[in-house]
């Protein structure tokens, strides 16, 4: 049988003995999806005020039988008579039961009188069955199984009946779910498949998994989603392939219910099919469609509206896998169709590393819910919805995280969202932004992408590995900047997705318009910097707009990713867009581009503003 194995070449290595590679995958997948997520908890100086029982659980998932590995956190005092509400949780992508998030947050709740349940999940730890990347119809339903255990019309294969979980009805337990990443996305997923459910709190996780792996900023129809495929986000891709394929190598004697299919060790087969055509480069007409659907279809965004419980979306402003707009197009889903929803934007994501979460952030190595503001807000949704104390009042509609504020207020709250107002500048033929119409010089200017990447944003993977990272540029005569006056009278604070409306000439590109393979259209990378009195220049967050062009003939929107940034006095807007990114495959082909500008016909940069203005 052939073997699929993941594409390393541009940044993980082929070479080395067996035991260093087993220590580099064990590091990459102990890391996999957030550092400050997946740590240990606390000691616990006193004996802990409940007990744990370890169960297998066989369930139907899909076509499948899968048997998950759990363990069941029994508060002390717990029993049919004084039933307590329930907490599901389950790990991040290379985790399980026992690390990370997963354990610590049963921890904490249990330790707060909730029932807590911990579980692998579908093909990581001691559970069985491939990875199935939180599929609905398999990933949702598996947990839809401990929804019976906890209802106590299950028991565990060993004949363990629980009994001693609060209930809303025959068959109904009091129930919610918390977790982040790969553990977030699983919540929706069962939430659309088992409205039993009562309460979520997906942290840091994806809307549009198409959009994640390859996202294309321009013309999108429905949140991130849109019709073309965007730019393939390869090396965050390639890292969580191969932590999957490698749970052999780091789990030995697995379930052989976890042999993947179409080539793969450990992926489902459609799974396997989209990787083999990103690392393709090629999007053939009526083939790419087919074949990202199914990324759509394991993601929120194509059974959101199936989606009943209260939901309380924790996303990361450092994070370039899953970023905010991820979790703003899912908040406005839920909320427009009347699900409970808010909103909160902390610091820290998938992105930097194993830094310490600043001061007031959840940190779990601390297991400080109680004196963190997102912590406090998680206890007190699941206090409003699985005790039904309705007096707890459980905060704003969307809040933020400043990391300019350093008095332990860094969070502002707003009753809805977006916040703020919006700031208009123009992109000006003399390469600078202008706050009217009216001051936009004539001129044209033109870059072009050559066969190799010319521009650095990130090395997705180098904060999760703890390798230094190289700091962002752009190759001259491959990109173009517009910059602005210095701010004056005061900071401007941008909280939101900034959007710009770009019209471009490439006859190259014109040529490949009707090209058979998508990938043949252009390909450009919006995004934002911050440059300092001194010349110093800051990417914000490392963040890209990967942007392929639907028609290069017309006028075209790109959104940027969110972001919470103050442009301090003094400092200088820079927008830049290039023609590659290294962390990123995209163009193919030699496309020269100009930009032209007249007062009556220039490009347009939106940014979202809570404060403060451009002149």
């Amino acid at each position: 049988m052939e073997v699929f194995v993941p594409s390393v070449s541009r940044g993980v290595s082929r070479g080395g003995s067996r035991p260093v590679l087993r220590r580099s995958l064990a590091v990459l997948a102990g890391s996999a999806l957030a550092a400050p997520l997946v740590l240990t908890a606390p000691a616990t100086a006193a004996a802990d005020p409940y007990t744990v029982t370890a169960l297998k659980v066989t369930v139907r998932a899909g076509a499948r039988k899968c048997t998950l590995d759990t363990d069941v956190y029994r508060p002390d005092g717990a029993d049919a008579a004084h039933p307590a509400p329930a907490v599901l949780t389950t790990n991040g992508f290379g985790g399980n039961k026992a690390d990370g998030p997963t354990d610590a947050l049963a921890k904490a709740f249990a330790a707060r009188g909730y029932v807590a349940l911990a579980y692998s999940g579908l093909g990581f730890g001691k559970t069985g069955c491939p990875i199935s990347l939180d599929d609905p119809r398999i990933d949702g339903r598996a947990a839809s199984g401990l929804v019976d255990l906890l209802a106590g019309t299950r028991t565990a294969d060993n004949g363990t009946r629980i009994d001693y979980v609060t209930k809303d009805g025959t068959g109904d337990p009091r129930v919610g779910m918390i977790g982040g990443s790969y553990g977030g996305a699983v919540q929706l997923a069962t939430a659309s498949a088992d409205h039993r459910l009562d309460a979520l709190v997906p942290l840091i996780t994806w809307n549009d998994l198409s959009y994640s792996l390859d996202p294309n900023n321009a013309g999108r129809t429905r949140g991130v989603t849109g019709p073309l495929p965007g730019a393939y986000k390869w090396q965050w891709t390639n890292g969580f392939f191969l932590i999957g394929e490698a749970q052999g190598l780091l789990h030995p004697n697995l379930d052989p219910s976890r042999t993947g299919g179409a080539g793969c060790l450990h992926f489902v087969a459609q799974a396997c099919d989209t990787k083999r055509l990103l690392d393709s480069g090629k999007y053939p007409d009526g083939r790419t469609d087919a074949v990202l659907r199914y990324a759509r279809s394991v993601s929120p965004v194509s059974y959101l509206a199936s989606v009943e419980a209260p939901t309380l979306l924790v996303q990361g402003e450092d994070d370039s896998l899953f970023n905010l707009n991820e979790a703003a197009a899912t908040y406005r889903t839920l909320a427009a169709q009347g699900t409970p929803a808010k909103m909160i934007w902390q610091a820290w994501g998938h992105s930097g590393g194993m830094k310490k979460p600043a001061k007031g952030e959840l940190d779990l190595a601390q297991g400080n819910l109680d004196t963190s503001y997102a912590g406090r807000r998680i206890l007190a949704w699941f206090d409003r919805y699985l005790h039904h104390r309705t007096a707890t009042g459980t905060g704003p509609a969307f809040a933020y995280y400043r990391d300019w504020v350093s008095d332990g207020s860094a969070y502002a709250a707003s009753r809805a969202f977006p916040a703020g107002g919006s700031l208009r500048l123009y992109l000006s033929g003399d390469g600078t932004l202008v706050g009217r119409r009216g001051e936009v010089a004539r001129g044209s200017r033109e870059y072009r992408n050559l066969r190799t990447a010319t521009s650095h944003s990130e090395s997705s993977l180098a904060g999760l590995l703890g390798l230094p990272d190289a700091a962002p540029y752009d190759a001259r005569g491959t990109y173009l900047d517009w910059t602005s006056k210095p701010v004056a009278g005061g900071p401007v604070d941008v909280v939101g997705a900034p959007r710009v409306t770009l019209k471009v000439s490439s006859p190259r590109a014109e040529q490949a318009q009707n090209s058979s393979d998508a990938a043949d259209r252009l390909v450009l990378f919006a995004k934002l910097y911050d440059v300092a009195p001194d010349g110093r220049k800051t990417l914000v967050h490392r963040l890209v707009a990967p942007a392929r062009v639907p028609d290069v003939t017309r006028r075209f929107t790109v959104e940027l990713p969110g972001i919470v940034h103050r442009y301090e006095p003094g400092h200088r807007l820079r927008f830049v867009i290039a023609a590659s990114d290294d962390a990123y495959a995209g163009n193919r082909g030699v496309k020269p581009v100009t930009v032209s500008s007249t007062p009556g016909d220039t490009g347009v940069l939106e940014l979202p503003v809570t404060q403060g203005v451009l002149r």
